[in-house]
């Protein structure tokens, strides 16, 4: 019984960050990677299925079992990553043109994120 409650929050949560990652793709806030990673553990430790299910899928498949099996993140997943934040940052920051503390709010994030990317081991 408590092995199978275990294994339903495990699911649970690992479907919510699947689901915040999903946001991720939209909103330059939220980092989509780390909590695919995350979702990726759960799953291990709790459904086959759906760990394999992550695994194989067309878009992140690739790049987590890259992860998963070798601890490390291509050059050119960090070159799309910085793409995409410079861009979707870029997009927000030029969106709050009067509100300078947001601005560089976000410029700050964008340069914690970035630094945090390619700090990754390749």
């Amino acid at each position: 019984m408590k092995d199978s409650v275990v294994r339903i929050v495990l699911i649970s949560f690992g479907w919510l960050f699947v689901a915040i990652a999903a946001l991720g793709v939209v909103l330059p806030i939220l980092p989509t990677t780390p909590f695919l990673i995350l979702s990726l553990a759960l799953f291990a430790k709790s459904s086959t299925r759906f760990h394999q299910m992550l695994l194989n899928n067309r878009w992140v498949g690739a790049s987590l079992r890259e992860w998963e099996e070798k601890r490390s993140v291509s050059r050119q997943t960090k070159k799309k990553a910085t793409i995409l934040v410079v861009v979707s940052f870029s997009v927000s920051i030029a969106i709050l043109h009067d509100r300078i503390e947001l601005q560089l709010f976000l410029i700050t994030l964008a340069a914690i994120l970035l630094v945090s990317i390619w700090r990754l081991k390749e």
